[in-house]
């Protein structure tokens, strides 16, 4: 069952869930960036029909890019516990359900907006934000604190 926010529910966990949120973009870029050099390296070996590799580097870039996948994991897990949504992390987007008269839509944050300040239906996306007007404030609920 989902946990529901409202909107100062979830802003308060925007110190927490932003710096997160951070540091997952940030080790997703790390990783992707190790497994291109483990790919390229392991393309330059297949091109040349084998040659010898220093094992120790082949060994460092293998450790390098598991090590961030499985720090990765981790924080999103994290931010899975919290009741947030991670929907992108290129972009650094969290969605927090809450209920607005009675349904269930999201509270869209993304990484460098200074707080929630727009909403969308669960099957909408990004593209469908619509900003939180007052109507929005006094119909929506969350969870008890």
């Amino acid at each position: 069952m989902p946990r529901y926010f409202t909107v100062k529910q979830a802003e308060a966990l925007l110190p927490e869930v932003g710096e997160s949120i951070r540091k997952a973009v940030h080790l997703k870029r790390e990783n992707e960036k190790a497994e291109q050099e483990l790919n390229a390296l392991m393309h330059r070996v297949t091109m040349a029909g084998g040659m010898i590799l220093d094992r120790q580097s082949l060994l460092g870039m293998r450790a390098r890019r598991d090590a961030t996948a499985m720090r990765l994991n981790e924080i999103l897990e994290e931010l899975q516990e919290t009741g947030c949504q991670v929907k992108d992390l290129d972009m650094g987007l969290l969605d927090f359900p809450t209920l607005f008269r009675g349904e269930e839509v999201l509270l869209c944050w993304r990484l460098g907006e200074a707080s929630i300040e727009y909403w969308h239906g669960t099957s909408e996306g990004f593209r469908g934000r619509r900003p939180i007007d007052q109507e929005f404030l006094d119909n929506h609920r969350g969870d008890p604190e």
